[in-house]
């Protein structure tokens, strides 16, 4: 059957929309992709996101409007790869849609219970493009202990565990999070965590200091130097010595933090604290795996995706991080770097419509295996 994945981030560099054929389910699962496309969010809806994101003072219905506003934009999307594809809507089984978070509280603090929130109404996209939707994913895993995130991790051990080989899965997106596939795993083996920052504190830094959205291929990271005082800064932020399972978003690195940064070095040359930001993302990665994979598995390849997997100043300081491990892109396994995520909702909502678990409680903290998302189909 034919099936469409949608994905918008917290880099907000688009939303992500990928068309699948997809047959069987669990670890029978096979699927193809078709096409793929990156739909831009428009500009006044992006800067929407980001005040909702930085938890600035906002009104409910900015949040209101929005949660329609990018129904419409999803819709979009998956009307385009349709498009794209010379397919009809209505000949596509489901629409699995992740949504964009708007904030995700993993552990409670102060009045705030553990709790998650991810807009772009189902019923529009269901409407607009009269197929079932998949969505809101995130929440039955916290009903159940979990902290709602990372999901990806279950498509990860359909699409590349080994027999013989202990294999991580490093996505780059705003938040870089990785997946460990031990050697001949079940899907209780698997387990997953946030390593903390990928693009978005890059991401973030180039809007503010060259008026870009990113640096491309990290040309401008790679005539930097590092800058000591503010990597020694980073090293010791908190979130590198906690324990998965964990999650980590805007919430932690967004905007708000990455302005502190630029206002405390704003006498730095602009191209080194690029660099050390790009530094910073590869050295979390790295770190993480130094203290919570690498000391139970000896990895022999970490595949990174996601925006990032296409810098190549953060491949290479990741090269130079963990020097005896082959760093690969989902390229290089003959996969895309882009479809991934929107490609692991496909498989979600695909086990969603089997009425079959996709959480993975190694990852997340759950208590149990829950079927994930809500279904809300058009008239």
């Amino acid at each position: 059957m034919l099936a469409i994945g949608l994905m918008s981030g917290t880099s907000l560099d688009g939303i992500d929309a990928v068309l699948c054929e997809v047959t069987g389910f669990g670890e029978n699962t096979k699927i193809r992709q078709i096409n793929f496309c990156t739909c831009e969010i428009p500009l006044n809806i992006k800067e929407k996101i980001r005040r909702c994101c930085a938890n600035e003072k906002i009104t409910t219905d900015l949040i209101c409007s929005l949660n329609f506003e990018l129904g419409e934009q999803f819709a979009l999307a998956a009307l385009s790869v349709c498009h794209k594809a010379g397919i009809n809507s209505k000949d596509v089984a489901f629409i699995a849609s992740h949504g964009q978070t708007i904030y995700h509280i993993p552990h409670a603090y102060g009045d705030c219970v553990p709790s998650t929130l991810q807009i772009g109404e189902s019923a529009i996209i269901a409407q607009r493009c009269q197929c079932p939707v998949i969505s809101n994913f995130r929440v039955k895993d916290m009903a159940v202990g979990g902290e709602g995130a990372p999901l990806v991790p279950y498509s990860e051990f359909i699409l590349y565990r080994k027999e013989d080989e202990a294999v991580a899965l490093q996505n780059i997106g705003g938040i870089g999070n990785v997946t460990v596939l031990p050697a001949g795993c079940t899907i209780d083996n698997v387990y997953a965590f946030d390593t903390g920052p990928g693009n978005m504190i890059i991401d973030e830094a180039m809007r503010k200091l060259y008026r870009k959205s990113y640096d491309e291929n990290g040309l401008i990271a790679s005539k930097g130097r590092i800058i000591e005082n503010l990597k020694d800064e980073l090293m010791k932020h908190s979130y590198l010595n906690l324990k998965p399972p964990k999650t980590t978003g805007r919430e932690m690195f967004g905007e708000p933090f990455t302005d502190e940064l630029l206002k405390c070095y704003q006498g730095e040359n602009k191209e080194d604290i690029i660099a050390t930001l790009t530094w910073f993302t590869a050295y979390s990665i790295a770190e993480s795996y130094r203290k919570f994979v690498l000391p139970n598995h000896q990895l022999s390849e970490v595949i990174l995706g996601g925006g990032g997997a296409h810098n190549a100043t953060l491949k290479k300081m990741i090269e130079n991080e963990l020097p005896n491990i082959k760093i690969l892109t989902q390229e290089d396994k003959g996969y895309s770097s882009d479809a991934k995520e929107a490609i692991a909702f496909v498989i979600l909502g695909n086990e969603t419509m089997h009425q079959h678990f996709s959480n993975v409680p190694n990852a997340t903290g759950a208590k149990q295996k829950v079927i994930l998302g809500n279904i809300t189909y058009p008239n």
